[in-house]
């Protein structure tokens, strides 16, 4: 029977700061991309894109997290990087549907402040190796 591993209080209150902190600071950088971005379209610059992303962008971000750390916590170290630049291609692809530079490199720092969130909330969850202990002192 499969089980579900739980939460724990502390994890869900760094989950739910995560959240919180990376949709502020997407709400700074839509705004500044949003000044910036003369004549484009603007594209998940307004609230009722970036928000529900930004929550569901944690939430996914948590999950991959959970299930790698796991079994393979070295990975993250490989896996983290790449899915943020992953996370980049469809919007650099922008750049052919109108999007401005500015409207591209905005998505960017939100995908970066998302991934940030996540890996200063779940840093802590990692297993630490076994520390070896020292020899005893043959005195």
């Amino acid at each position: 029977m499969p089980t579900t591993a739980a939460l724990s209080p502390a994890t869900a209150l760094r989950l739910g700061i995560a959240v919180v902190a990376a949709a502020a600071v997407n709400t700074v950088v839509a705004l500044a991309a949003s000044a910036l971005d003369d004549g484009g379209i603007g594209m998940g610059l307004n609230p009722a894109a970036y928000l529900p992303a930004t929550v569901l962008g944690v939430l996914v971000g948590a999950a991959g997290w959970g299930l790698i750390a796991r079994r393979h916590p070295r990975v993250l170290r490989v896996v983290v990087p790449l899915v943020l630049v992953l996370t980049w291609i469809p919007d650099v692809l922008l750049l052919g549907a109108g999007a401005t530079a500015a409207n591209v490199v905005g998505l960017m720092l939100m995908h970066l402040a998302v991934t940030g969130a996540v890996v200063l909330a779940l840093r802590t969850t990692l297993r630490e190796p076994a520390a070896t202990a020292p020899a005893p002192h043959a005195g």
